[in-house]
């Protein structure tokens, strides 16, 4: 009889393992989609006043660098926006960031 138990508590202690090990990867695939998302916009702001293609090459840069892929790049006015997408053996993780100068008011 104990040694069924025993087996039992394995088992479990194995899945919940298991779990853990697979929200843990969820959750670092978000955070790197965000910091690729964060850097990338930051590189392309700095670069929106050289025009919006160059912005958007800068972040597509940035983010790969950051081993994540820019899904979407948008140049409004002095803003860029990108949509960035990273996978992991956790899973997927989508982000958005906006990065540009502040406006006073």
């Amino acid at each position: 009889m104990s040694t069924i138990f025993a087996c039992l508590c394995v088992a479990l202690f194995l899945v919940v393992t298991g779990i853990g090990m697979r929200l843990g990867g969820v959750m670092l695939a978000r955070e790197q989609a965000e910091t690729a998302a964060d850097l990338g916009a930051l590189a392309g702001a700095a670069h929106i006043l050289v025009g919006s293609d160059q912005a958007c090459r800068r972040a597509r840069v940035v983010v790969e660098a950051n081993r994540a892929t820019l899904v979407s790049c948008t140049a409004q006015g002095l803003d860029v926006l990108l949509e960035v997408r990273t996978s992991s053996w956790g899973g997927a993780a989508h982000a958005h960031a906006r990065a540009g100068p502040v406006s006073a008011g």
